[in-house]
């Protein structure tokens, strides 16, 4: 009984310590840096192709022109990319894929588009680790690993019918 009374005492401290360190202004950006760099890598950002509160619409016209590379160019089911910001996250801004069609666009067999309701575009989405950022209790900021899912692209899916 003794030796659980002791063992009480010694664990309980180091159990209701917080697992991470406080940091003033100055360390925070720099740590949170270091930290995605070494625990949580981040993948390559695009760049935002949709211009800020424009309302994208679905690019028809993008099959009548030279193959591009991109693959969110060349999808039956393009999207573009929008800049998202995360206050008080590391990193606070990232790329998000907008699906551009409701439907999914069929090239005919005499080379025309048509965008087909038959089929939805629907996102693909990835769980991502930002840094987000807290106030200790005696001042400074901690860093707490939080997951949000991201938006990276769009497929093409039947239509689930109502039955």
């Amino acid at each position: 009984m003794k030796q659980i009374l002791v063992l009480a005492l010694f664990l309980g401290p180091v159990c209701s310590c917080k697992m991470s360190r406080c940091y003033n202004d100055t360390e925070l950006t720099r740590a949170a840096e270091q930290k995605l760099r070494s625990h949580y890598p981040q993948p390559a950002e695009h760049l935002a192709t949709a211009a800020r509160g424009a309302k994208p619409s679905c690019p028809l016209e993008l099959y009548r022109q030279p193959a591009s590379r991109e693959l969110n160019v060349r999808s039956v089911s393009p999207w573009t990319y929008v800049t998202r910001t995360l206050e008080d996250h590391f990193p606070s801004s990232y790329s998000e894929a907008q699906c551009l069609c409701a439907g999914c666009l069929l090239v005919q067999r005499d080379g025309s588009v048509l965008e087909s309701s038959d089929y939805n575009s629907r996102s693909v989405k990835q769980s991502r680790v930002f840094l987000k950022r807290e106030p200790c209790d005696k001042g400074g900021y901690s860093l707490k690993p939080v997951t949000v899912e991201v938006s990276v692209g769009c497929t093409c899916v039947k239509v689930v019918s109502r039955s």
